[in-house]
C-alpha cells in the first residue's frame, strides 16, 4: 500500500506543476497577444515546452499508476 499512496502523492505533485506552469503560460501570453509584449512571447513558448515535458511525464506517471 505505501508503493501506491508514494504513486498518488507523485501524480499530484505533477498535477499542481501543470496547473501553475499553464498559470505562467497563461500570463505571458496574454501580455503578448494583448499588449503585444514581445519577452512575454518569449517566457510563453518557454512555458508551452515546459508543459510539453510536464505532461509527458504525468502521461508517463499515468501509466504506471494504472498498473497492478
Amino acid at each position: 500500500m505505501p508503493y501506491k499512496l508514494n504513486k498518488e502523492k507523485i501524480m499530484k505533485d505533477l498535477v499542481d506543476k501543470i496547473n501553475a506552469e499553464f498559470e505562467n503560460f497563461q500570463t505571458e501570453a496574454n501580455a503578448q497577444v494583448e499588449k503585444g509584449n514581445k519577452a512575454a512571447g518569449t517566457r510563453a513558448r518557454k512555458a508551452a515546452l515546459e508543459l510539453s515535458k510536464m505532461f509527458k511525464e504525468f502521461r508517463k506517471a499515468s501509466v504506471e499508476a494504472s498498473k497492478k
